[in-house]
């Protein structure tokens, strides 16, 4: 049996997350995913603090970069933003659809998104599912 060792140094922080500039919503959701486990352990030591602080501003940055459409947008146009954004493709939301003609008919606004699919968007783009409804 592997036992998995728990970094303890800055530098072995950095070696395991690889903390980079945010390019695609692949990575923004692994670093988001490791922002948040050690958001998770609470009263951190200096050394995680340190890593929250660099993943927090490559987070802000991409936010800054990738803003999120107005509130008044509709759940279509709010899909082909994230979509466009991730540099996913409509083929890649058949989890949530099912059927491509579904996909295309939820990006065009000619099919509502219904709560099962919202779920499965929010899990797909971390993001909250209302924002899709």
């Amino acid at each position: 049996m592997k036992t998995c060792k728990t970094p303890t140094t800055y530098a072995q922080l950095l070696a395991e997350t690889m903390p980079a500039r945010i390019g695609t919503g692949d990575e923004y959701g692994r670093i988001h995913a490791r922002f948040s486990a050690l958001f998770r352990l609470g009263a951190a030591a200096l050394r995680e603090e340190r890593l929250m602080d660099r993943l927090g501003v490559f987070l802000q940055d991409y936010d800054h970069r990738n803003p999120l459409p107005p509130d008044e947008s509709t759940p279509a146009e709010r899909l082909r933003y994230v979509l466009e954004t991730s540099g996913k493709k409509p083929s890649d939301l058949s989890p949530a659809f099912g059927q491509r003609s579904h996909i295309y008919e939820a990006l065009t606004g000619k099919r509502p998104i219904s709560a099962a699919q919202a779920r499965k968007l929010g899990e797909m783009f971390h993001l909250k599912p209302g924002y899709f409804l």
